[in-house]
């Protein structure tokens, strides 16, 4: 187990402010092509190092002359593009927090934390300006941006150790989306130690198709930035496209949730004539990656590494890694504690199985407006992950399941209680049961069990077309049930096992 690492004590390379938003100061005048933006991808559009930087600049000058000030918060609504990175950097550059929201949410949502969080401004497609409250000011990339910008030369802001450098969302045990503070130090932390240990170059050509609000291709954006390395930017994920550009471009870095690899590994067609033999590295996270994924992967890219990679929001947000000793990584193991993290099993049956409890400069600082959730989370320094995990005797970390019942969903985090809810919102709806169910693709999916309200009718189709017209997509019941009661279990509690066998059975 590694000592924590004292961020504030480490040499800065000259001229580095401690900035997040400026990741490659090393690079910032190079004319090497640092992005190609695939938001048409009938006309992708690349970029320097030079220029991202200087549009960067000119984002932070005009937040504030736009009349912001450090510590305000700005939301970002939006598919992935050049805007949507510049943005990022340009709004830290300037001490202002940006807020990355899930644009798959629905607008209540969207609004809830947009609010939550305080964001004086949001940058969006136009497209998605029904997910913002009326009462706060937007800009679109589409007719405003150009406007927006005050290009020029800029002075980042100096954090301190507290300074928060941006506030992602994610879901609490409860459903409902909790503001993550993560600072500056924190992050420099885990950027750097991500382009270390994955030992990515100014030569590697890495693929970027989750979505930016994800700390999956947070991580990607700011590895590869700070190593000078060349970004391809999708702005979601076809795999079509994901297939072209592997080839096109000559990605050596892919990486994505295990339902991206499936639907990829299923155009085998599309694969046989596209060059994957450059590919060194494949990362795979946010859900569970079956052996059978990961062997079928090691065939078609024999020359590339396949990393299960471990994240939480909270938690570094990446604090495993490779073994201290070199030693391989058994398959679907999740790592071992990068240098400056400490990871220890708590609350299991021995020290080699239970809950999963990490320390290290890149955990949060706290839950935004949420101390008694903060308090219940981090203990004593550490930050309790609600991840149930084993470790072998050589050290190696292996993810078994969550404490609470959270799912998920192709890379998308479902609780049952926000499906439950929703359904039961349709005036036919009495009450609702959800649970997950294995999904080749998915990996789970929702089921819905449900009762009627006496003298009412609905039928599985109608329920399925509520859910999906009132929440995000992901989280509609790919089956439903109806029964007369649920069936409860000894201890009074909903009988899982029962509604199991039913749809099985079905």
């Amino acid at each position: 187990m590694a000592s924590t690492l004292d961020y504030m004590a480490l040499p800065r390379p000259e001229g580095y402010p401690g900035n997040l938003g400026c990741p490659f100061v090393d690079y910032e005048n190079d004319s090497r092509c640092a992005l190609v933006d695939l938001h048409d991808p009938l006309a992708p559009r690349s970029y320097s190092f030079k220029q991202l930087h200087e549009l960067s600049n000119a984002i932070a000058r005009g937040m504030l002359k736009a009349g912001l000030v450090a510590g305000d918060r700005i939301g970002i609504l939006s598919r992935n593009q050049m805007g949507f990175v510049a943005c990022l950097l340009g709004a830290m550059r300037a001490g202002i927090v940006p807020v990355p929201v899930n644009i798959k949410l629905a607008p209540e949502t969207c609004h809830y934390i947009l609010q939550d969080a305080g964001v004086k401004l949001v940058f969006l497609e136009s497209s998605y300006q029904k997910q913002v409250p009326a009462d706060i000011s937007t800009i679109t990339w589409e007719t405003m941006f150009e406007s927006f910008l005050d290009p020029g030369p800029f002075t980042a802001f100096e954090p301190d150790a507290h300074s928060v450098a941006i506030q992602p969302y994610t879901s609490g045990s409860t459903g409902r989306p909790k503001g993550v503070l993560l600072s500056h130090f924190g992050q420099n932390w885990s950027r750097r130690i991500l382009a270390h240990t994955r030992k990515t170059t100014r030569e590697d050509v890495i693929l970027v198709a989750a979505p930016l609000y994800h700390k999956n291709a947070l991580n990607a954006i700011k590895q590869g930035l700070t190593a000078g390395a060349k970004l391809i930017l999708m702005p979601q994920f076809n795999t079509a496209h994901y297939i072209a550009a592997i080839g096109q471009y000559g990605c050596t870095v892919i990486s994505g949730v295990p339902t991206m690899m499936s639907m990829m590994l299923a155009q085998d067609e599309l694969l046989r004539h596209t060059q994957t033999t450059q590919v060194r590295t494949i990362m795979m996270g946010s859900a569970p990656s079956s052996a059978q994924l990961i062997h079928q992967l090691r065939l078609t890219f024999p020359q590339a590494e396949i990393l299960v990679v471990y994240g939480v929001t909270e938690g570094g947000p990446v604090p495993l890694g490779p073994h201290p000793k070199g030693l391989p990584r058994p398959p679907q193991s999740i790592g071992c504690p990068y240098w400056g993290t400490e990871a220890r099993l708590v609350h299991g049956p021995s020290p080699h199985e239970g809950e999963l409890a990490l320390k290290n400069p890149g955990t949060l600082l706290g839950y935004h407006n949420l101390p008694e959730e903060t308090a219940k989370r981090i203990k004593d320094g550490w930050y309790m992950t609600g991840d149930i995990c084993r470790k072998d005797e050589a050290g190696f970390f292996f993810f078994v399941g969550r404490t609470d019942d959270m799912f998920v969903c192709g890379g998308e985090n479902i609780f049952p209680i926000e499906v439950e809810s929703l359904l039961e919102r349709h005036p036919s709806v009495h009450q609702a049961f959800v649970m997950p169910m294995d999904h080749l693709l998915k990996g789970s999916v929702p089921y819905a069990f449900v009762v009627l309200r006496k003298n009412k009718q609905a039928s599985e189709e109608e329920l399925k077309q509520f859910a999906l017209a009132h929440g995000p997509v992901y989280q509609h019941p790919r089956r439903v049930f109806f029964m007369d009661q649920l069936p409860l279990a000894g201890t009074n509690k909903i009988d899982k096992a029962a509604l199991k066998r039913i749809a099985i059975n079905d």
